[in-house]
């Protein structure tokens, strides 16, 4: 799936303030390492490099597009290329399950990327398994199985010419309840706390819930269509996610967005 940085960030105020809000709770002060998974167009990533100035910083992504806007922004030079060092940071393309660190790292850091991963069970301890002790692992994920954004993925599309196109890329939310990553961790580190927020976004413009969730989780059921059938199933999608979210009497349009963060001390 090809991901377009500037669609991502249309709301990039919105989807930065979880992820400072995982940060501040980071018990470690003076880390020597730092990775940033799932790093993104790296706005995230720069944050980590202000509250670590000492740190190494690297960016880890598996989307070359993210990558090459990261490196972009942080070196100033306009390359587009995806690896190797801008100022104080090292970017590196690949893909999140197959990734290892070559030493422990002190903070594994991500922010909005395992909910389109499955095999938690697996994924967690061991990236719990690459934290140096003392170190932790700080994950924030969002988990909105019953939102109407979500669940209309599908209800638009079941029943029609689309659905066996569009059947396989529908994401049945892979993140457990809070409680599941408790058990899963707490036997393998020193303490595990984990919370939830349900931010209240308020957005703004045309049916902005259907730009908030073309730069995420629609993009590949976008991508499986072919022109007619692209456009024609986010016209059908719009309209029903519209109509879910109706926007107040001043123009603004409130989405109830629920996060899970949990912070696992090694």
């Amino acid at each position: 799936m090809i991901w377009d940085p500037n669609q991502y960030l249309a709301f990039a105020d919105l989807r930065l303030r979880p992820a400072l809000d995982l940060l501040g709770r980071v018990p470690v002060a003076v880390p020597s390492s730092v990775v940033d998974l799932g790093c993104g167009a790296g706005n995230v990533t720069r944050v980590l490099r202000d509250r670590w100035p000492e740190a190494r910083i690297t960016g880890i992504d598996g989307s070359p597009e993210m990558l090459a806007a990261a490196r972009e922004t942080a070196s100033g030079t306009g390359s587009g290329s995806v690896s190797g060092s801008a100022p104080d940071i090292t970017w590196i393309e690949s893909d999140i399950e197959g990734w290892r660190a070559e030493t422990p790292v002190d903070v594994i850091y991500s922010n909005a990327v395992f909910h389109w991963l499955g095999d938690h069970e697996t994924l967690f301890p061991g990236l719990l398994a690459m934290v140096a002790k003392g170190g932790a692992l700080a994950v924030q994920m969002p988990r909105n199985p019953d939102a109407p954004f979500q669940y209309l993925e599908g209800d638009v599309a079941r029943g029609t010419e689309w659905w066996d196109t569009l059947a396989p890329h529908l994401r049945l939310d892979p993140v457990a309840e809070p409680g599941f990553y408790y058990d899963l961790l707490a036997p393998l580190c020193a303490r595990v706390e984990i919370w939830e927020t349900t931010y209240q976004q308020v957005l703004t413009g045309d049916n902005p819930v259907l730009e908030w969730v073309k730069g995420s989780r629609l993009r590949p059921l976008l991508a499986a269509l072919d022109e007619p059938a692209r456009s024609a199933y986010e016209a059908a999608y719009g309209q029903a996610v519209n109509e879910a979210y109706p926007a107040a009497p001043d123009g603004t349009t409130l989405l109830p967005f629920r996060r899970l963060f949990l912070i696992a001390v090694a």
